[in-house]
């Protein structure tokens, strides 16, 4: 498309759940329901269209082993652009990505600076390692840094229990939450386990990534404060393999990382069922690939969260929550075009027809 072409997309326009258009126009990078008068370059998308898909928890610029060059991290936003991915909440990278701002061809990124872990407790190379009374300060630097999230290693395993265990002292994760919280930013915190869950909680977090150890006790909690669970089921997959491999050296983890990948799907529905929001992120950029955002929704399908809402995780739903516009008048065109009603079959997310992002098809 050239610079002044319009953009016209026609078929069934998916403005919300419940909110379906016949058309919208893309002039100048913007959505608008009104036909523009005396356009005259025009282009014609048709099908299903969606706001651009959202990532909740991704990493741009992280690999296996750490930080990546410029080049290989752009591959993996173009991966997940090409998956119709439009909108990322990067959860913890420790590569400088603002170069990417700069791209109009590229997903809009929400950071959440870098992952913030007890010294020794993550991934090498992964994350700042650091001690509780170093908290408050780490958390305020990856506060000013990030696009108002802050992501802390809540759990991992214990080489002296050899099993999975809180991270920090409960003073510490108040102290840090209030303090990123007085900075304007929210917190969400890795969790596999149960131990660190109602620390985090009472102390104030936004949200919790994994989430695999919630309960029948902890659920209500996490209810009533508002607390959203990203699951990232297509990364709890690969429990039984992680279980495998650490089974010699610690028994323990090993049985406890298969009890949670086998109640997981309960796990997602009762939260979903008592009212906990729900978002989709595929944890891409650590171990797993990107572009896995189609496989996520079909997860929560799965695991009994209903179509629409499924649906909803990964569009009008989470761009709100994130605080981004999805098909609304005026806003910038990002949206995707698919053959069939995603409502009706999720499956067609991973065959998207056309990819307009910035008002411009990319794919």
């Amino acid at each position: 498309m050239s610079d002044h072409a319009v953009l016209h997309v026609k078929g069934r326009v998916l403005a919300g759940p419940d909110d379906v258009r016949d058309e919208l126009w893309v002039v100048d990078g913007r959505i608008t329901y009104d036909r523009p008068a005396g356009a005259r370059d025009i282009r014609t998308a048709k099908g299903w269209a969606l706001p651009g898909l959202v990532d909740a928890h991704c990493h741009v610029g992280l690999d296996t082993h750490g930080p990546v060059s410029q080049d290989v991290a752009e591959k993996q936003a173009l991966t997940d652009r090409e998956a119709g991915t439009l909108l990322i909440r990067d959860a913890g990278s420790p590569s400088d990505t603002r170069w990417i701002d700069d791209r109009a061809d590229l997903p809009k990124i929400i950071r959440a600076g870098r992952h913030i872990a007890r010294t020794r407790r993550y991934i090498r190379n992964f994350a700042w390692e650091i001690e509780p009374e170093d908290l408050v300060a780490y958390v305020a630097q990856e506060a000013r840094r990030g696009d108002g999230w802050v992501k802390l290693v809540g759990d991992w395993i214990d080489r002296g229990t050899g099993d999975l265990g809180a991270c920090w002292p409960r003073d510490a994760i108040e102290a840090a939450i209030a303090e990123a919280h007085r900075l304007g930013a929210r917190v969400t915190a890795h969790c596999f386990a149960e131990d660190s869950l109602r620390d985090l909680v009472e102390s104030g977090i936004d949200c919790v990534e994994h989430a695999t150890g919630l309960t029948e006790e902890l659920i209500p909690l996490f209810a009533s404060r508002g607390v959203a669970i990203v699951p990232t089921l297509v990364n709890i997959a690969t429990f039984p393999q992680l279980a495998a491999g650490g089974e010699t050296k610690y028994p323990r983890w090993s049985a406890h990382m298969r009890r949670l990948h086998e109640r997981r799907y309960d796990t997602v529905r009762s939260a979903y069922d008592a009212g906990i929001p729900v978002y989709v992120g595929t944890d891409a950029g650590g171990s797993l690939a990107h572009g896995l955002v189609a496989g996520e929704v079909a997860e929560l399908v799965t695991a009994g969260i209903p179509a629409v809402e499924a649906l909803s995780a990964t569009t009008w739903g989470a761009r709100k929550w994130l605080g981004r516009p999805g098909l609304d008048e005026g806003a910038p065109a990002d949206l995707v075009v698919y053959e069939r009603d995603p409502r009706t079959d999720v499956r067609v997310l991973g065959a998207p027809l056309r990819v307009v992002l910035n008002g411009r098809v990319v794919g």
